[in-house]
């Protein structure tokens, strides 16, 4: 087998069944190679971002890694973006990145760059140029598993055309996985200790934490102890809707989040990190937790957000605690003239069962969790890294995906092969991101603020 080859094997026998494509000269030795490998399915993109935001979708709903093919560094560069999105929600995606042929890079040719330096930005724990055809299909196993374990990531494993088209490919096979780390007793009974204590407690969920199992534990642990349930402003993937525990998230604007957390003396993460502001403004502080809040860490990224509030709901003896769920409801049909508001009410009108939300509104979609939060059931995914991005359908082939999106949402980003796709995007004359951020940086009023607030300014 040559090295492409023995790579989309690897990959195949590691699970992978996806590679999201935008390639080029460099890779069609990789391309041809797809042919010989039934199990793994291309999909080929018009551009680079709509491949890394597929693969960020995809592997959110699969539970398991994407991969990426990727044309030279300025490909990567192209697909940076939504790569950052599923860095910041520690998403597993294997990015293969093409690269010249090994003997060819001392030429410096016109396409020639540094495709370590410019992975790092997304893929800050697994970066590795495969030196040899011999030794790929081992790269692609360290790859996979860096990128599926916990936290998951982005592992970009760059292939160098002789690589790929070189002969004396060997496939390595994929070592077991180990069990996942669980919270120590002692943290568990320390912190069973606060939420008895009857000091005002959160507990702050993020990552897997959102997710049924983990929401079910929280839930009993929030009635037997009377804790808030908080979850992360933008989470990678919240099972919601009704018939399932309600949480409320931080609020993406400081003030309001500011409000959410005044009164709390303890705050326990689990799979999360502590609140902070989107963006810095002047005079106000960057850190939201209060300074008369106590910080706790129950479950850190790496380790099994659900097997450790299993812990914690033995140690509060809240195994038999009544779960508050979410009573089904929908909004009534809105009326009138259209604005902000009742697009979310149409969607909470609308929302069929099983669907896949994808909030990319930011500030048009304030009122968009009240509106949907008794819906049948569904999967709410984010701007992890505040970069807009879609690919959950891609997965789901059976559900229905609706992003909503504001300004610079991309609805071509949902092509023939997606199921059921369907697009809200607001495109207000003056947009209230751009307001609110004029404002917390005291530009409104000015001279610089006068041309930005002016709607023409705004309008894509």
């Amino acid at each position: 087998m040559n090295g492409a080859q023995t790579l989309l094997q690897t990959l195949a026998d590691a699970g992978l069944e996806v590679c999201f494509t935008n390639p080029g000269t460099s890779e069609m030795h990789f391309v041809a190679a797809l042919d010989s490998e039934p199990r793994m399915r291309a999909v080929l993109t018009l551009f680079e971002g709509v491949a890394t935001g597929a693969a960020d979708g995809y592997a959110r709903m699969a539970d398991k890694p994407a991969a990426t093919l990727l044309h030279l560094g300025c490909g990567l560069g192209n697909g940076l973006a939504n790569l950052h999105n599923a860095r910041k929600g520690k998403v597993p995606v294997v990015n293969i990145v093409g690269d010249h042929a090994l003997y060819h890079a001392q030429y410096d040719a016109q396409l020639q760059s540094d495709i370590e330096t410019v992975a790092r930005n997304v893929s800050p724990g697994f970066v590795r140029t495969c030196g040899s055809t011999a030794q790929l299909s081992q790269d692609a196993v360290d790859a996979v598993r860096a990128a599926q374990g916990l936290p998951g990531q982005v592992a970009t494993l760059i292939l160098p055309a002789d690589v790929s088209w070189g002969e004396g490919g060997q496939s390595c096979a994929m070592p077991a996985q180990c069990a996942l780390p669980v919270a120590d007793d002692a943290v568990v009974q320390s912190i069973a200790k606060v939420i008895q204590s009857g000091g005002k407690t959160a507990l702050l969920l993020g990552g897997q934490a959102l997710r049924e199992p983990s929401l079910l534990a929280a839930a009993r642990i929030a009635a037997q102890a009377g804790v808030k349930l908080l979850a992360e402003v933008f989470p990678t993937r919240l099972t919601r809707g009704a018939g399932l525990p309600s949480v409320e998230r931080i609020a993406y604007l400081a003030e309001m989040a500011g409000v959410q957390l005044a009164e709390l003396q303890h705050l326990i993460l689990v799979d999360a990190k502590a609140p902070v502001s989107f963006f810095a403004y002047p005079g106000k502080p960057s850190y939201l937790v209060p300074d008369s809040c106590t910080l706790h860490n129950l479950a850190t990224p790496e380790q099994d957000a659900a097997a450790s509030l299993a812990k914690l709901v033995v140690a509060l003896g809240a195994s038999q605690a009544q779960s508050e769920l979410q009573a089904p409801g929908r909004p009534a049909r809105p009326r009138g003239k259209l604005t902000a508001p009742k697009v979310c009410k149409a969607v909470g009108y609308l929302l069929p069962e099983n669907a896949i939300l994808i909030d990319e509104a930011i500030t048009s979609g304030l009122m968009l969790g009240a509106m949907t939060a008794g819906c049948p059931r569904h999967d709410l995914i984010t701007l992890t890294g505040g970069s807009h991005r879609s690919g959950a359908a891609k997965r789901c082939r059976r559900r229905r995906g609706l992003p909503g999106q504001t300004g610079g949402g991309t609805d071509w980003r949902w092509n023939r092969d997606v199921h059921h796709p369907s697009a809200v995007e607001h495109g207000p004359r003056k947009p209230a991101c751009g307001q609110y951020h004029l404002q917390q940086r005291q530009l409104l009023g000015t001279q610089c603020g006068a041309g930005a607030s002016r709607g023409k300014q705004w309008r894509r």
